[in-house]
């Protein structure tokens, strides 16, 4: 039987970046275990890409703010490009109820220091070319948000974990996680069995399974996005684009125009029905909404995934009370991409003791024990 420091159940957009944080201090014998032939083929697989501090929960800033750190000096610390573009996130606001909830994040962003401000219609109009104008109050802004590739960043991320001595076990399923006495033992899996001092459930849409097997009820359930990328534009607009309007059948929309002038898109359903058969008239409605001359633009790709979220639109991250040895990566809410380097920095601070009080602080807010009765403004 081998023996690990520390085995992480899934290697995608939160279990890989946590390896490589924790093979960068050098301290642990470390194995990811992964039930697909390769990383990243779950939620990273589905991901937009984008990457924001601009949160409206404290504690996702921070994470965010370590995780756009990692990101934005990959290509300079490691001379790869992993589609790294500062092009900020702005979202337009067309009611007084949304005015005022932007206005109140950026006020609150804007106390952690963050490079946000909230911008009269015109100057919204001027950075999104062909937005609609009318009953547009204005919106908020963050140039320092950008976004990168998620193929290319999790191939990046997972090549440079294997030169760090970390081992990953693909094709592999976790059947059972032993314990004595309330403390981690081992874990088996379709393929074998491994001695472990620390297990971290980073398994996705799959992390409540997980928990079942230390006799944890996770509060993490599925919810259906759709996705598509369109034909090339002329360029229109560099910042990635929230319309956060509910319609009927959509209660979301938001999208970015990469390099090459096609613009990636996610629709969030109210439909809980998978597939992607209707993503042309949702799109359609959604750009007519917003940048009408788009609304006919060709589709060329669509897919469909599920965000693993929590209750309160928070992450669940760090230890529990009843199992010695377990830690939580879970629950990402769909955004286990921007999230996903900073909860790997701070699961490493967990393992190697040595949490800051704001580490401390963002865990209390991340813990399973919370209430999730306060959910986050702006998810």
């Amino acid at each position: 039987m081998v023996k690990y420091d520390v085995i992480i159940i899934g290697a995608g957009s939160v279990g890989t970046p946590t390896a490589m944080a924790l093979g960068e201090t050098g301290e642990f014998n470390v194995a990811v275990i992964e039930k697909n032939a390769e990383v990243g083929q779950g939620q990273n697989n589905r991901a937009l890409g984008g990457v924001r501090a601009t949160h409206s929960n404290f504690s996702k800033i921070i994470t965010c703010l370590k995780s756009i750190e990692i990101f934005s000096n990959w290509e300079k610390k490691h001379g790869e490009n992993i589609g790294w573009v500062k092009g900020g996130y702005s979202f337009p606001a067309y009611n007084k109820k949304h005015e005022e909830l932007l206005k109140y994040n950026v006020d609150m962003q804007k106390s952690l220091d963050l490079n946000t401000e909230w911008m009269a219609a015109e100057k919204i109009s001027e950075i999104i070319t062909g937005i609609v104008k009318t009953g547009l109050r204005g919106g908020s802004y963050s140039p320092d948000d950008g976004r990168a590739s998620p193929p290319l960043a999790i191939k990046a991320f997972y090549q440079y974990t294997l030169s760090l001595g970390v081992e990953f076990k693909f094709k592999e399923i976790v059947r059972n996680i032993s314990f004595e006495k309330s403390t981690i033992k081992r874990v088996v899996t379709n393929k074998n069995e491994y001695e472990a001092t620390w297990v971290i459930n980073a398994a996705g849409i799959s992390a409540p399974k997980i928990g079942t097997l230390v006799e944890l009820d996770l509060p993490v359930y599925p919810e259906l996005h759709k996705a598509g990328i369109t034909e090339s534009v002329k360029q229109f607009t560099k910042p990635l684009v929230v319309d956060i309007r509910a319609v009927p059948d959509c209660n979301n929309f938001y999208f970015f125009q990469n390099q090459e002038g096609k613009i990636e898109f996610t629709i969030s359903p109210t439909s809980s029905i998978p597939g992607y058969e209707d993503v042309e008239p949702i799109f359609a409605e959604r750009m007519d909404m917003l940048i009408p001359n788009l609304k006919n633009l060709k589709i060329l790709q669509k897919r469909a995934g599920a965000y693993p979220m929590t209750p309160d639109g928070i992450p669940i991250i760090g230890t529990t009370d009843s199992i010695k040895g377990y830690v939580n990566a879970i629950g990402m809410c769909g955004q286990g991409f921007m999230l996903g380097p900073g909860v790997g920095q701070l699961i490493s601070q967990i393992i190697t003791n040595k949490l800051t009080e704001t580490d401390k602080e963002v865990l209390q807010d991340f813990s399973l024990n919370r209430g999730f009765s306060h959910p986050e403004t702006l998810k």
